[in-house]
């Protein structure tokens, strides 16, 4: 089966959906999910979008945080043309129809009406959500004018394979090297489908699923990243990979999040003797940058030896608590816990991958043709630690800024005649227990070794780990039919690897990444930058 777009989009989450309503307009648009549609990560951001709406605040400001925030190695350029579209980001959500919380009584000086919290790092009360379902609020707007749309066709259940690159092609001679679309399992009809297109865009989101324990749904397993790596396109600082500090410790609940915005809000952490302990790491406290505070709770857990830390709303107005977090107050209370009078027990996960595919504000890969925006790309915006609700604010503007840069060029000629999957060679597996194996002992090992504090020696283990199971994992996709499962697992293994290398290479501790051998900083930040083997750069990037 081969189908023909205009543009192909992998993921459906706010950037893959943003930039596909911009181009609609222009083009045939196609949306592919590797389930349901609202399966990524958006939905689940608890907290809200980070952007200047107030006169008592400023761009400025918004910039300067952002840098604090990541250690000396965000690229101001970017920082600043996140920040600066900020205010058009929302504002296009809200035409939209997304329903922000207002202010009680309150109208700021410029008009926004609008209720702003304040999350670790922001110097300024601007984070805008909807109650604490802010992701929920996006993923549902956007999936209905998406659905609405005449010039996009979205198909659920499809996992990417590969990207389509000159290789692909029945005359590959006839093209400078490029994008031609994907590759794509039908989870529906079980076979390889072609998806050829004028250009290709990655909104697959992170990779944080490789880790053990993870506040990412299912679906974060670096696929764009891997795929665009395996394409022929740098990726940079993978080595830092946001922890969230605050997870639900709780049996019966799976990677469930307790937003930022609640520490924001007056919550504090406790300890195994119940007295707090972020001032004994931190001046600012539970307002500390993510990473600060994951690492405090690390250390906590490990000093007294506690399963768990605390987090405490309890002194706040029950009222109060349950209009500002309500899902958080109805899922506590389902497994027993009243945070009106309980305290929360939390754990860090993994959360964040703050690296990814190197791109320039257009968007553009070093492949020409091939794109990558939100978690899967690295812009420069987030540095060696993301701040709080930069992210969903940066999956809109680079959706807007592919889609801008598609429209404009002039220098997109007609889908290529792509080959057709070639299965005659495979089998269907016998052992899918292989699959499943190397699964957990991939996110056990990467957990204990390349977690929240690593030494020279978990990552030497880590990587004779991941080179064993990536050549176990190579002979087993040559030799059987693809799954769902075995594609997760392939690209899971090709970004952990890309994690450990770049993680071994920065010898000192940074941001997200610390490592009890180098606890200093140098002198000089300096981005890690993994090339393909054996492939020339591009200039596209601008």
């Amino acid at each position: 089966m081969k189908r023909i777009y205009d543009v192909v989009i992998v993921g459906s989450g706010a950037a893959g959906l943003t930039a596909a309503l911009k181009l609609a307009p222009h083009m045939r648009v196609a949306v592919l999910s590797k389930g349901e549609m609202s399966g990524g990560s958006t939905r689940w951001a608890q907290g809200g979008i980070a952007a200047v709406l107030e006169a008592t605040d400023s761009i400025q400001s918004h910039i300067d945080d952002t840098l604090v925030a990541g250690a000396g190695l965000c690229g101001e350029e970017a920082v600043r043309f996140v920040v600066e579209r900020g205010r058009d980001a929302i504002s296009s959500l809200i035409n939209l129809g997304v329903e922000f919380d207002k202010a009680s009584g309150l109208t700021h000086e410029d008009g926004y009406d609008y209720h702003l919290t304040r999350e670790g790092g922001h110097s300024h009360r601007r984070i805008i959500h909807a109650a604490d379902a802010t992701g929920q609020a996006v993923q549902k707007t956007l999936n209905e004018r998406v659905l609405n749309e005449p010039h996009i066709d979205v198909y659920e259940n499809h996992v990417a394979i590969d990207v389509i690159t000159n290789r692909h092609l029945e005359k590959p001679g006839t093209y400078n090297d490029q994008a031609h679309g994907v590759y794509v399992l039908n989870m529906d009809k079980n076979r390889v489908e072609t998806f050829s297109a004028r250009a290709t865009i990655l909104a697959t989101g992170g990779a944080a699923r490789v880790y053990l324990y993870s506040s990412n749904p299912d679906a974060s397993t670096g696929d764009g990243i891997a795929m665009a790596w395996r394409a022929g396109c740098r990726v940079t600082n993978m080595e830092f990979n946001q922890f969230h500090p605050t997870c639900l410790y709780h049996p019966d609940a799976k990677t469930f999040l307790i937003t930022e915005a609640m520490r924001g809000e007056g919550a504090v952490l406790r300890g195994k003797d119940g007295n707090r302990f972020m001032l004994d790491y931190d001046e600012r406290a539970e307002l500390a940058p993510r990473d600060i505070v994951a690492r405090a709770i690390d250390s906590e857990m490990k000093r007294t030896g506690a399963e768990n830390m605390w987090l405490d709303i309890t002194h706040k107005d029950a009222d109060f608590v349950i209009s500002h977090f309500p899902n958080i107050y109805r899922h506590c209370l389902s497994l027993g816990i009243d945070i009106t009078k309980d305290q929360i027990p939390v754990v860090p996960a993994a959360h964040y991958t703050c690296g990814g595919v190197h791109i320039g504000l257009n968007a553009r890969t070093d492949l020409d043709r091939l794109y990558a925006i939100g978690e899967c790309a690295h812009t420069g915006l987030h540095g060696a630690n993301r701040m709080a609700s930069n992210s969903l604010l940066e999956c809109l503007v680079m959706g807007n800024a592919a889609a801008d840069d598609i429209i404009n060029r002039d220098d997109m000629p007609s889908p290529a005649t792509v080959r057709h999957w070639d299965e005659s060679m495979v089998t269907d597996s016998d052992e899918e227990v292989v699959v499943s194996h190397n699964w957990k002992e991939l996110r056990r090992f990467m957990w204990d070794y390349v977690g929240i504090v690593r030494t020279d020696k978990r990552l030497a283990r880590a990587k004779r780990r991941v080179d064993l199971l990536a050549n176990e994992i190579h002979e087993y996709y040559g030799n059987f039919r693809v799954t769902a499962d075995l594609l997760e697992l392939r690209n899971l293994v090709t970004v952990a690897d890309l994690i450990v290398r770049s993680a071994q290479m920065r010898k000192e501790s940074r941001g997200l990444h610390y490592t009890a051998d180098y606890p200093d900083l140098l002198d000089k930040p300096v981005e890690t930058t993994l090339i393909p083997f054996g492939r020339a750069i591009s200039d596209q990037i601008a």
